[in-house]
């Protein structure tokens, strides 16, 4: 605007004198007018160009907006708000085993087992769960027999639990929720994987080191006369060591039994712990012998031979209230993993629980036939078909109740295929 009304003012300074000279007074007013009008034109001119201008960068920034908008908008998946939240999850499982126990008719059954839950992620880094699973009411057990003519099988909570993340390093666990215990390669020398504890567990991860405080109810009805609350704790590390992964610790579990009665099954079905009864040939008043109050200690290496992963894992455990039979340990190898289409592993691992360890009622269901007081082999194969669905082969070559000087063989196979979703 300032350039075009310069060119007119240098416009009329030229011509001025020159058109004084020709034309009249009226004359040169009339075109002083005329060039006045022709400025305020191109004054309105160049402000009606400015406010174009400012509306067309406007216009740009709006589409360049709206355009970020539906692109993040797109690479959102459709979903209602409550599939933001909320996730399903679970495991099916098909079993054949044979089961051949000295001086017992073998046994050969179809089982299975089918785990679901739904868990929802709500404001304050707090997860709340509900699952189901197969079974019946075995606190180590989901298995369901197949037959009975094909009736309907139960199906229980397994799951109902909260976890609030309180920082990134803490959680807080309620319910009947997933055992946080570190088990080394997952093996069953004090806990069996299907265990889910009730009552309480935090759980603090700074680093490479981890803390687990867990207090579980056995029976929390007082009206019974064995209610017990029982406390558990994990100190260890978790971290590499050179090119090799490590988790190695110490634990401590107190659980006050003696006096009781069992917590679950007959009044006389102790797992394989030590137990006394007002009538021993009847079986009638027994009541656990011992407390546990038991140590533990256990390391699981993983390392690298080639480009085949190999897992290494020593548990320990001892029960410092138990006057013999105090004492059990596992150690065992694990080579490849089975992740994936061609995938597999093999695994070695050997077993010695004395008969009062640790409380015989949490421990694998399937060693020795479930519960305590059994030591021997078991060797298992894995291969995969894809990342969802695997087959599995497992061997158990036992002996049990050796503390109490039966020495039976105790062997088992279990043919398995599993699905994740």
């Amino acid at each position: 605007m300032k350039l075009h009304q310069s060119i007119i003012a240098a416009l009329v300074l030229l011509i001025a004198p020159m058109a004084h000279a020709a034309v009249s007074d009226e004359q040169f007013a009339q075109m002083q007018a005329q060039f006045a009008e022709l400025a305020q034109r191109l004054n309105a001119l160049e402000a009606e160009n400015a406010k174009l201008r400012e509306i067309n960068q406007q216009t740009i920034r709006e589409v360049e907006l709206t355009s970020a908008q539906v692109a993040e908008v797109a690479k959102k998946p459709a979903a209602s708000s409550w599939t933001d939240t909320v996730r399903i999850k679970g495991d099916f499982r098909y079993r054949y085993e044979a089961i051949d126990v000295e001086d017992v008719t073998k046994r050969e059954r179809n089982r299975v087992r089918a785990r679901a839950a739904i868990v929802a992620d709500l404001p304050n880094n707090v997860e709340v769960g509900l699952g189901m699973a197969s079974g019946g009411s075995d606190p180590v057990s989901t298995n369901q027999t197949l037959g009975g003519g094909g009736s309907t099988k139960d199906l229980r909570m397994d799951l109902a639990y909260f976890n609030w993340a309180a920082t990134k390093d803490l959680n807080v666990i309620g319910g009947k929720h997933k055992n946080t215990m570190y088990r080394p390669q997952k093996h069953g020398l004090i806990y069996d994987g299907d265990y889910r504890p009730e009552g309480f567990n935090i759980q603090y991860t700074p680093g490479s080191f981890f803390l687990t405080v867990g207090g579980t109810w056995l029976e929390s009805d007082t009206k019974l006369d064995n209610s017990e609350f029982t406390w558990s704790g994990q100190l260890g590390f978790n971290g590499n060591i050179g090119s090799a992964k490590l988790v190695t610790g110490l634990g401590y579990q107190q659980i006050d039994t003696a006096g009781k009665t069992p917590f679950f099954g007959d009044p006389s079905d102790f797992f394989g712990n030590t137990f006394v009864c007002d009538d021993p040939v009847a079986l009638e008043g027994c009541s656990f012998l011992y407390d546990y109050h038991t140590v533990q200690a256990f390391a699981d290496l993983g390392l690298t031979v080639g480009d085949m992963p190999l897992g290494l894992f020593f548990d320990y455990v001892h029960n410092t209230e138990a006057d013999e039979f105090d004492t059990g340990y596992a150690v065992g190898a694990r080579l490849g993993k089975t992740s994936g289409w061609k995938t597999w592993d093999i695994a070695y691992n050997y077993q010695d629980l004395e008969a009062d360890a640790t409380l015989g009622l949490l421990t694998d269901s399937d060693f020795g036939g479930g519960g305590i007081d059994g030591k021997g082999h078991v060797f298992k194969a894995g291969f995969g078909i894809n990342k969802k669905w695997s087959l599995g082969l497992t061997y158990f070559k036992n002996e049990i109740g050796g503390n109490k000087g039966l020495d039976t063989d105790f062997d088992r196979i279990m043919l398995d295929t599993k699905f994740k979703y």
